[in-house]
Formats: structure tokens, sequence, C-alpha cells
């Protein structure tokens, strides 16, 4: 479980991509040290699962589904990733509660400053509209933010400096690719809502016809 209150930036030192899965390298001071095989992390808001750790660099596999459903399938060398360890008993609740499971992947649509803050319009896949709310939790790339405008597929958020400042969103242009997670609450209402929906498994049993007589 994660927050999206990004802990550092690190950067994407290689990335090897196979039929079957992957794995990537990513360098940083502040984090590498820190973490131990086995230990979750989130990147760019994908949780992977620390496989090896030297110096300032660690290493995490990347499953098919990963690489199919996030924006490692199109990462490039050099690239900086955002990076948050999972939230512990007694922290912080600074954003909102983050899987790390990503659900589609996004595109910049638009990235100008207003101000000292930055406007930020990114393109929804149609698919994960359905979960977006005016005033609604949204990540990206694993930053918590807030939907402050939804119409024909644009997600519309604002940026201030601190986070623009902190994350990688200041190396990010039009149409670089995001990871998106939906807010989990919505998700869950969703399928509970579907499951009302379907019809009641039929109660009549062999028993039951015969105490009626049949």
């Amino acid at each position: 479980m994660f927050t999206g209150i990004v802990e550092a930036v690190g950067v994407l030192e290689s990335v090897d991509r196979r039929a079957d899965g992957g794995r990537i390298e990513i360098r940083s001071p502040q984090q590498a040290q820190r973490l131990g095989i086995g230990n979750s992390i989130a990147v760019n808001g994908c949780c992977l699962t620390i496989a090896g750790a030297r110096g300032d660099v660690f290493s995490a596999d990347l499953s098919r589904e990963t690489l199919r459903r996030t924006s490692f399938g199109e990462l490039k060398v050099g690239t900086n990733v955002n990076l948050e360890r999972p939230l512990t008993a007694g922290s912080e609740l600074g954003g909102h509660f983050l899987q790390g499971h990503v659900d589609g992947v996004g595109r910049i649509a638009r990235l100008q400053p207003e101000g000292a803050n930055w406007w930020l319009s990114v393109r929804v896949p149609q698919e994960l509209g359905r979960y977006l709310a005016s005033k609604g939790s949204l990540a990206l790339d694993g930053i918590s933010l807030t939907v402050a405008g939804w119409q024909d597929g644009i997600a519309e958020v604002a940026i201030i400096p601190f986070t623009y400042a902190h994350t990688n969103l200041r190396g990010l242009t039009v149409g670089d690719p995001v990871n998106i997670e939906c807010d989990v609450v919505a998700k869950y209402l969703e399928r509970l809502l579907e499951a009302r929906r379907q019809p009641a498994p039929s109660r009549l049993t062999v028993e039951e016809l015969i105490r009626q007589g049949f």
C-alpha cells in the first residue's frame, strides 16, 4: 500500500525487455541503500519487488503483464522515475490509498505553466474514464493528484511548484506515457454494483421439491 507522495526521483539505468518479461535497474542514492532484497517499492506508481541491489542501484523483475499494462514497455534509459516505499503503520497519509496496481497508460496532452504553478492535461484510456470524477483522486506515475477537470477523455490537474520540482513531471513532454491508477474505492463500488445486478442463484433443491410434494 502506498500514498502517492513521491519520496525520491531515480534514473532508469538499464532495461531488459523479453517476450516473457524483463528486468530494470534504477539508480537512486536516496533509496537504493535503504532497500533490501524482497522489499517492495513503487516505481512510477507500479509496485515492484527488489530483486537485487548494489551501491546506488537496485533492480526489479517485470512480468509480461507489467510490461503490457504500464509505461515500462517503452521507457528509455536515462528517464527519471518516481519512487515511493510502502506505507508503514503510523506513517502520515498525505495523499490517498494506492495499491501500486497500474490500470493503464495515459498520454501527456498539455503541461503548461500557470503563474508559479503548472496545468497538466492527460489523455486517459476510454475504459478508465468511468472511474474519474471532478475533485476525485487520481495517481499519475505514482503521484497522488486531484482531478480538477474531466471532459472528452482528458483529465486535468493542477501542479504546485513543489510537486513539479520533486517528481519526474519536470522532464515530461507532450505525448509521453504516464502510468494511471484510479481510485480503488471506485473500482470496488463498480464491482459491488455489478454483483447486485446479477440474478440471484436459485435456492430450489431436490429436498425442497420433495418437501413441496413433487
